[in-house]
């Protein structure tokens, strides 16, 4: 595979320079951030103002309740589908940034491993065999996802790995060839529930396309603890993805345990990437496109990449969203259509750079 530029620059130190643009890329991205998510509360059929939105969240902090329809809007509709979107594309895009450190490639990203059709498949056979059922409080297809995308993460792990080494090459090309597979798979249940004229067809081929339509709080809650986990596993090991960007035999040198630290990463990033899509179904080129802005802005340091990253994927699917739900009046946009519109464009641009 093509290593690109970026990784020929990781042995430089940052400059005190790119030190301070990328402290102040953070403290705008997180003032962006409450922009888009206050305007994201206002778009919408029902009427929301700024004033609402206010006087919302002052009866919920005064007195613990929420009052009126358009709290009852904001805080169990509009909220925690924004927050999941936020989340979500957050978690992809951390996830994006881990795997394009380990593979020394900006062309990676989540779904270089399968994970996109090991969840898909997962909802797939829940949706298909009638399995999406109420359990404990949590919609079981989610659950489905989550172990479709962790048993294909652990199995192409298995598939790369060569005399107890993860080998990068042999890592990416298991991952597309397993990709394939279970696509081939899910497809198969999609026609076969098409042909039966059952609404699980519809259901599935929503699910397929990405989105947050119906989004509870129970979301949230069932994602929030894994993507923790693995956000939190990759930002400790901020410091050993820039050694191994200085070469696998540098990092050696320095006194870092290799294979034990890939194994962990792309574990971790492999976990924070399945929960995202057990939630949100199959969104495309988030972890592709927001690692790679930002490292054009804060420079390949990851202590500073991960968590402008971080930052910049959740106001990017935030906003995708929102258009998603406002584009078209009286219908809503599959969310995967409008970050392919931006996505496919960015990765034949670095396809054709790294050609070069």
């Amino acid at each position: 595979m093509t290593t690109t530029s970026h990784t020929d620059q990781a042995s430089s130190l940052p400059s005190a320079r790119q030190g301070r643009a990328a402290r102040l890329f953070f403290g705008f991205l997180a003032l962006l951030l409450v922009a888009v998510v206050t305007v994201s509360i206002l778009c919408g059929q029902a009427d929301i103002g700024f004033r609402d939105i206010v006087a919302a969240f002052r009866t919920l902090l005064t007195e613990g309740r929420v009052e009126g329809s358009k709290g009852f809007i904001i805080f169990h509709t509009r909220l925690p589908r924004i927050v999941l979107s936020a989340l979500v594309g957050a978690a992809l895009s951390l996830s994006g940034a881990c795997l394009q450190g380990i593979f020394k490639n900006a062309m990676a990203d989540p779904y270089i491993l399968g994970l996109s059709s090991g969840g898909a498949l997962g909802a797939a056979v829940a949706i298909s065999f009638g399995l999406e059922i109420t359990l404990l409080g949590l919609n079981t297809v989610p659950l489905f996802a989550l172990l479709g995308a962790l048993l294909t993460a652990l199995a192409v792990l298995k598939l790369g790995q060569s005399g107890g080494k993860v080998r990068t090459e042999t890592l990416l090309l298991s991952g597309i060839a397993v990709n394939a597979f279970l696509s081939a798979i899910v497809s198969f249940l999609l026609t076969l529930s098409m042909e039966k004229g059952t609404f699980s067809g519809t259901s599935l081929y929503w699910w397929l396309m990405g989105r947050f339509g119906n989004t509870q709080w129970q979301y949230v809650q069932s994602s929030l603890p894994y993507i923790l986990a693995g956000s939190l596993t990759i930002l400790f090991y901020a410091r050993d993805l820039n050694l191994l960007l200085l070469g696998e035999e540098s990092a050696l040198h320095l006194g870092l345990e290799v294979e034990r630290t890939k194994k962990i990463l792309l574990l971790a990033a492999s976990l924070t990437a399945a929960a995202a899509v057990s939630v949100s179904g199959i969104i495309g080129f988030v972890g592709l496109v927001v690692p790679h802005i930002v490292r054009l802005v804060v420079g390949p340091d990851h202590r500073r990449l991960l968590p402008s990253a971080i930052l910049l994927g959740a106001i990017y699917l935030t906003t995708c969203d929102t258009l998603a739900r406002t584009l078209v009046s009286d219908t809503e946009m599959p969310l995967g259509i409008l970050t392919a519109f931006t996505g496919v464009p960015f990765f034949l641009y670095l396809l054709k750079k790294s050609s070069r």
